[in-house]
């Protein structure tokens, strides 16, 4: 037994070097990046999506109440400049090219990491209130014909969505897509710091 808990002792001190060349590091850091990319541009894509069905809403259901089209005009508004703020961090590591200009690039994707900390924290904030005051307006008129239960139901179902997704859900993304980006700026400094240590 007590040789067993040597030979344990001793694989527990042996420290496996794992070495990985610069150009498989690279591929996986440009696959990594593909998928960042493509995960943004669908992200685009379902706020754009979300525009046009709350455009449609406006423009082809007839509403009396002016407190509807406010509403609408929020919540509009606030999807519009939430997608353009997507699409400016989309175009940090969408336009440079990782082998082209590789400091330009990593300075992109640190830019894009303090970007996204800023839309998951303070404006996401400004999203979920200015959603939450279109809807409030929107909700004027449209559940004036329901029964209070119904009122109640939909206005207690549209406040768990929300405070479901402003707390379990964005910490978790936040927190999945910060290691990510963590894990992608540390492989990029290192394939720079062996690209330089090779010259």
């Amino acid at each position: 037994m007590q040789a067993f808990d040597q030979i344990q002792e001793l694989w527990q001190k042996h420290e496996v070097e794992v070495k990985v060349s610069a150009d498989e590091m690279l591929q996986q850091v440009k696959k990594e990046v593909g998928g960042i990319k493509f995960k943004s541009a669908l992200n685009i894509i379902g706020m754009l999506v979300s525009l046009v069905a709350i455009l449609s809403v406006w423009v082809f259901f007839h509403f009396e109440s002016w407190t509807t089209h406010v509403g609408l005009g929020i919540t509009a508004i606030a999807v519009l400049i939430y997608t353009l703020i997507l699409y400016r961090d989309y175009k940090l590591i969408a336009n440079n090219d990782i082998t082209d200009h590789p400091q330009k690039f990593l300075n992109g994707l640190k830019t894009y990491q303090l970007n996204r900390y800023s839309l998951y924290n303070k404006l996401y904030w400004f999203y979920t209130i200015a959603l939450s005051l279109g809807l409030i307006f929107y909700f004027i008129e449209v559940l004036s014909s329901f029964t209070i239960i119904q009122k109640s139901i939909a206005i207690g179902l549209t406040f768990l969505w929300i405070l479901f997704c402003s707390t379990l859900v964005r910490k978790k993304v936040m927190k999945r897509e910060k290691q990510r980006i963590d894990l992608l700026i540390e492989k990029f400094e290192r394939i720079n710091g062996q690209f330089f240590a090779n010259e």
